[in-house]
């Protein structure tokens, strides 16, 4: 399979190619999804959600990023490795955010980090730039601003946050991001920001202009069921399989059908 690097995500933008990103924090979805030819593997702080239980990614730790790193990294067949910094990470301080980057990549094996936020936090994006770390930016719904947002809502709705989104966009590219995922924000806004910008969107809930689209590997296999996002799409019903397949384990158990002559040893 052949590598995938930031330059080969900038130079799919040039081409008119759409890039493909899915998250991942494990070993065994990381074989499959990346068997497949996928550009992009993001192992993102939704883990706190979909992996840890959290009612929110606010919890979630640098050693929780880097743990899940380390096991993606050992499934994955050529796909470019991102990594969510996680809440915390990187707002309180410029040194903070280049350690902690660092340790993403050293620890983890990371080949790329993404951070939330735009004007508030470009210090610590050129910083971790010029360490020779690839950077992707994150804008609209940042779910580690939730208790700033008052929930999950829809971002640039007003004319205030889409001059704000806009011009974060082109700070982010100018202190050297490589990709911007934009989450949760009208269509025509993507498609504005798309256009004016050189390097690549991501979208989720962004509609259908964005260079690439990403989405939760648990979302679109049916197997998270505590909220689902309208912008979702389910590609498999994975979770109703694994339950039909584990009652059908346990009455097997139970009724003396399992295990059989030929899955005993001689």
């Amino acid at each position: 399979m052949n590598k995938k690097t930031v330059t080969t995500i900038l130079d799919k933008k040039q081409a008119s190619e759409k890039t493909t990103v899915l998250t991942c924090y494990d070993y065994v979805m990381s074989k499959l999804i990346s068997s497949q030819g996928i550009d992009m593997l993001l192992v993102g702080d939704s883990l706190g959600n979909v992996k840890l239980g959290y009612e929110n990614t606010l919890p979630v730790t640098v050693e929780d990023m880097i743990y899940h790193t380390k096991a993606v990294k050992r499934g994955n067949d050529g796909a470019l490795l991102v990594t969510d910094m996680p809440f915390m990470s990187y707002e309180i301080s410029v040194e903070d955010a280049v350690k902690n980057a660092a340790r993403i990549v050293k620890d983890g094996g990371a080949e790329a980090v993404k951070i939330e936020g735009g004007i508030e936090i470009i210090k610590q994006v050129k910083a971790i730039v010029d360490a020779k770390i690839p950077v992707v930016g994150h804008l609209g719904l940042t779910p580690q601003a939730i208790n700033k947002f008052g929930g999950f809502k829809v971002q640039g709705r007003t004319q205030e946050s889409r001059n704000k989104l806009i011009s974060d966009a082109g700070v982010l590219e100018k202190a050297g991001a490589f990709a911007i995922v934009l989450e949760a924000i009208p269509e025509r806004l993507a498609k504005e920001i798309t256009e004016r910008l050189k390097i690549p969107t991501i979208g989720i809930g962004a509609g259908r202009y964005c260079d690439g689209q990403v989405l939760v590997v648990d979302d679109m296999l049916g197997m998270f069921t505590d909220f689902t996002p309208k912008f979702v799409k389910k590609y498999a019903n994975v979770g109703e399989t694994i339950k039909t397949a584990v009652k059908n384990y346990i009455d097997e158990v139970k009724e003396g059908k399992f295990p059989m002559e030929e899955n005993a040893y001689k």
